[in-house]
């Protein structure tokens, strides 16, 4: 079975929506503009595109990095693996960044079943949220930044259920204030 693997730039209070300045959103650009860039934060970020065998993502951060991704050599990476975005409303993908469209988390499931090595999901909230909700997700790698956002897309339900234990397996703060976690989930 492939390990799911949710990343996320989260604030204190849990916000993830437009850390790298995507508009509509009163914070955009969270990430860059209230805390001074540290290299050594991202260290994570690096690892995970070596280290992911596939890219999921929701139709929104998939509308929003077709347009981008395929001409940044950061993510390069990220470029030559296979894509997968869940929608159930995306009619065809972006020809300047091919990926394969599934309709559920019942096909994320399926997907996670098959043969490979991780599968990475980047931005995505609300996919988070439903494969969390799913049982789907088994680890975390969250940078939290010392900020309180207050309103916005949030990394976690607000749903009414059951605990879900974690396993911190590594952590670090870095001179500006941003934390690395690394939780698995356990089971």
């Amino acid at each position: 079975m492939r390990t799911l693997i949710v990343t996320a730039f989260v604030s204190v209070d849990g916000v993830m929506e437009a850390p790298g300045g995507e508009p509509g959103y009163r914070n955009t650009g969270w990430t860059f503009k209230h805390i001074e860039f540290d290299e050594a934060a991202y260290e994570i970020k690096g690892r995970e595109k070596e280290e992911a065998a596939a890219l999921l993502v929701g139709r929104r951060s998939y509308e929003a990095f077709a347009p981008v991704w395929p001409s940044m050599e950061e993510f390069a990476e990220y470029n030559a693996m296979p894509r997968y975005v869940v929608s159930t409303t995306l009619e065809n993908d972006d020809p300047r960044w091919p990926a394969t469209v599934l309709r559920s988390v019942d096909d994320v499931a399926a997907l996670k079943e098959a043969e490979g090595g991780p599968i990475i999901v980047h931005g995505s909230a609300e996919l988070g949220r439903s494969l969390a909700e799913a049982g789907l997700v088994d680890r975390y790698h969250l940078l939290v930044f010392p900020l309180l956002l207050g309103a916005g897309k949030r990394l976690f339900s607000e749903a009414d259920k059951d605990a879900v234990k974690l396993r911190l397996t590594e952590h670090e703060t870095y001179a500006n204030g941003i934390q690395k976690q690394v939780f698995d989930v356990v089971r």
